[in-house]
């Protein structure tokens, strides 16, 4: 007699046949994708590919056209709340309220998150600590500079210990040193079983943290692989070149803005 084999845990991110469509314009196209546990997935594209439409319909905030969209196993739109309690998502532009201190800004999000108080007074300090923040922790986000926007962004979304982190452009705004710091926060949340799903287009980024990438533009979703699969395939000695040679992109991108400059 042959056993089944028990059904495995679903993926923490899973899409299926995922499509958006503005009116005649497809912001998105039939996506389908799996991101495992412990898994630091790169979603590359130049800007307007539909990296930020994506992960805004994996996260709940749009609803899909067709196709379904799912954080570990929970539909973000039939079982929305529950979806949204498994995920943390930072921005590219970090949506905080500006008359809140730091410190405030936190203890809101955690509140929304239902982080009981007891749990929020031992973590608050230590995350504004560990961002490097804890002696502005009383001033008004008004003042932070964009870079502590993007850290205390980072912050509330993982003050709720997410499964799942969704990262859109979280480099930006960084310096080195706070950039540096953000690869060590994510690889010791994968190490712990945390899924990281993280939008970008600079390359470099995705070469050093990623496990998988995943090459998408207008909309569709062209090739999925490791940075040494996808390097390996042509014969390319970076991410980047492998990056131009799947979208078709190149030095021949440049020939009408150098003819203007000639002209």
């Amino acid at each position: 007699m042959t056993v089944a084999p028990l059904p495995l845990e679903p993926p923490p991110v899973s899409m299926r046949a995922l499509t958006k469509l503005y009116g005649d314009r497809v912001a998105v196209e039939n996506m389908t994708l799996d991101v495992g546990p412990g898994e630091l997935f790169g979603f590359l594209g130049p800007n307007g590919a539909g990296k930020t439409t994506t992960i805004k319909m994996l996260t709940g905030l749009l609803r899909p056209t067709f196709g379904t969209a799912a954080i570990c196993g929970h539909d973000s739109v039939h079982d929305g709340m529950r979806a949204r309690s498994l995920a943390g998502y930072c921005p590219d532009t970090p949506s905080l309220y500006e008359r809140l201190s730091g410190r405030e800004m936190l203890a809101l999000s955690a509140d929304l998150y239902g982080v009981p108080r007891e749990l929020q007074a031992a973590r608050i300090d230590p995350m504004l600590e560990s961002f490097g923040m804890l002696e502005h922790a009383d001033e008004l986000v008004q003042s932070y500079s964009r870079g502590m926007r993007q850290k205390l962004s980072l912050g509330c979304a993982l003050l709720h210990d997410p499964q799942v982190l969704f990262l859109d452009e979280p480099t930006v705004g960084l310096d080195p040193a706070g950039a540096r710091q953000l690869k060590n926060i994510l690889r010791r949340l994968c190490a712990e079983g945390r899924t990281v799903f993280l939008s970008t287009h600079v390359l470099e980024v995705a070469e050093l943290l990623c496990d998988r990438v995943g090459v998408v533009q207008r909309g569709r979703l062209l090739t999925v692989g490791t940075p040494a699969e996808l390097r390996a395939v042509g014969g390319d000695q970076s991410l980047e070149e492998a990056f131009l040679r799947i979208t078709g992109g190149g030095d021949s991108d440049l020939r009408p803005i150098l003819r203007a400059l000639d002209a």
